[in-house]
Order: C-alpha cells, then sequence, then structure tokens
C-alpha cells in the first residue's frame, strides 16, 4: 500500500523500517523539526529523520498540522493510509479522515491501560508485572481508538523503562506489518475499547525526579527503574559545601532501616520510609554511568549520612 509514516524518536525507527522492508511504497515521512541539542546547541535531526533519509524517502518537519494548508498538502500525498508512532504533534480532524483507509497507531501500551505520554515509565514506576502494545485506528479521543492487534511483554521486578521500551519498539514494528497486511486484504478487525477501564499515564512531571525515600522501598526501587535511563531518578549530595545531582539508573530492594534517606553501610544502601534499597548504578553530572563501588571510591559517603 502507498504509506505516510508520522513519528519521531528511536522507538519508531523499527516500524518504519519494518513497513519499508514488507514492500510498501512509504511516500513521505513525517517527523519533528530538528532541535537543540548537546553542549553546543547544534540542530539536531531526530532519529526518524535520520532513518528516513538514510533510506532514501522524503522527509517533511512541520512545526504543527494545525496550520492552513498542511491538512491540503497532506491529503495531496495520495497515501492509502496513514502509520503513527510517537510523532508527537495532534492531528486534526481533517487530516485523521484523509486517508481512505485509516490512520493507525502503535500505543507502547495494553490499551485502555495507560493512554497518554509515558505509559512505558509509567507502567514501571507502578509496579506493573506485564506490558505491550496496541495497534489501533486513531480517532479524536486520547489513545481511544479501537484496538486491531496487540502483544504483550512480562515486565520483570528489575527491567529498567530503557530495557522495556526496547523490548517493545521490534514488537510495535511486527504487529504494525501484520495489520497492514490484514488491511490490505481487507481483514482487519478493530474492537472498541472499555472507556470504564481507562488508566492514564500523563506526561512525566520534573518533581517526580528527585527520590522521596520516606516512601516504602519498593516504591522507590520501582520509581528509580521506571525513570531508568531517562530522565533519571536522583539525589543529591554535599561536597565541599556546594550540592551535587547524583542520578541514579539500578537499585535493588534490600534489608534495613532507620530514618528515611539515611545511609547505612559502605554499599549504598539507604533507608527508606519502609525497609531499604541499595543503589548499584549511578551518574555523576558530565560522567558516564557507574557501579555503586567505583562511585564510592571517589565520593567518600560516611555511615549515618542523611541523602536529601
Amino acid at each position: 500500500m502507498r504509506i505516510v509514516f508520522m513519528g519521531t524518536p528511536d522507538f519508531a525507527v523499527p516500524a518504519l523500517l519494518a513497513i519499508c522492508e514488507a514492500g510498501h511504497e512509504v511516500l513521505a515521512v513525517y517527523t519533528q523539526p530538528p532541535r537543540e541539542a548537546g553542549r553546543g546547541m547544534n540542530l539536531r535531526k531526530s532519529p526518524v529523520h535520520e532513518a528516513a533519509e538514510e533510506a532514501g524517502l522524503p522527509v517533511l518537519t512541520p512545526a504543527t498540522l494545525k496550520a492552513p494548508g498542511e491538512a491540503k498538502s497532506f491529503g495531496a500525498i495520495g497515501a492509502d493510509a496513514a502509520v503513527v508512532v510517537a510523532y508527537g504533534l495532534i492531528l486534526p480532524n481533517d487530516i485523521l479522515d484523509s486517508p481512505p483507509r485509516g490512520v493507525f497507531n502503535i500505543h507502547a501500551s495494553l490499551l485502555p491501560h495507560w493512554r497518554g505520554a509515558a505509559p512505558i515509565n509509567r507502567a514501571v514506576m507502578a509496579g506493573d508485572s506485564v506490558s505491550g502494545v496496541s495497534i489501533i485506528r486513531l480517532t479524536e479521543g486520547l489513545d481511544a481508538g479501537p484496538v486491531c492487534l496487540s502483544g504483550r511483554v512480562k515486565i520483570g521486578p528489575e527491567m529498567t523503562a530503557g530495557e522495556l521500551h526496547d523490548a517493545l519498539a521490534p514488537l510495535g514494528a511486527e504487529l504494525m506489518v501484520k495489520a497492514l497486511a490484514a488491511l490490505e486484504e481487507g481483514q482487519l478487525s478493530c474492537r472498541p475499547q472499555n472507556d470504564a477501564a481507562a488508566t492514564y499515564a500523563p506526561k512525566l512531571d520534573p518533581r517526580e525526579m528527585r527520590i522521596n525515600w520516606r516512601l516504602p522501598s519498593r516504591d522507590v526501587h520501582d520509581r528509580i527503574r521506571g525513570l531508568s535511563p531517562h530522565p533519571g531518578a536522583w539525589f543529591e549530595i554535599e561536597r565541599g559545601g556546594k550540592r551535587e545531582r547524583i542520578k541514579v539508573l539500578r537499585s535493588a530492594v534490600a534489608k534495613g532501616a532507620g530514618p528515611a534517606g539515611t545511609l547505612l553501610d559502605d554499599k549504598l544502601t539507604i533507608a527508606c520510609g519502609k525497609g531499604a534499597v541499595r543503589l548499584t548504578e549511578v551518574q555523576r553530572a558530565g560522567k558516564k554511568p557507574m557501579p555503586a563501588d567505583e562511585f564510592l571510591r571517589g565520593v567518600k559517603l560516611k555511615t549515618g549520612t542523611v541523602l536529601a
């Protein structure tokens, strides 16, 4: 079929490549405009932008799809269907209604659970034992369209959001190719969601990144892995009269008790509101991630220190 692909981050790249490999004709790739990034604040193309250019596909980077003429330009492409994967822009109704065979989306949860912007992070932060991807036909409501296909992935007790992301991206690509094949044959069946069972995954708030040691140890652990590797949970230590932020990438629930935030030993075991966690991988500002023992060789912390 003739496809328009719309996506931005690396999560969307496997789907773009799989659609091309399946023999569909990708007429255009929509992605977010290049953004300033890095120390030099140079303009950086999105992962989808780079992948599309490498594949020789035409790329469009409108700042909004609501501007006059955007819907007309989209319709003039003449696609049979559109595929949307973490694009980041709202699709107006006139674009949703344009492709004759519909607009389809890969959503990183088992809908109607975790509708919204951060389903991967929220699933891990909540301590869920299973996640997945859903292929839906896009409608006006937030991730509320009918579900065409879905697939499940187990979330292990130590799995991070980054690891879940890497498991879901290829699964979503595989299912989207299956959905397009069924659509082409006129055999794609989609079922309405149960709106009453919906839960929501709002965008991550910077205030959630600071570790709250007063929470139970399991909640602290789930928060750490649910924010790893990006944007990262963090705490602060005082060194030389200055505050230094330490990002935590991995942890483990541990035995121990004491006032919340207190360093209990020389292995980075921290007391929580109930129980304790041991920090196993951390990252100092401007440094690479490192194991806890390596961190402690360079940063001397006394047992009994209270972490902020």
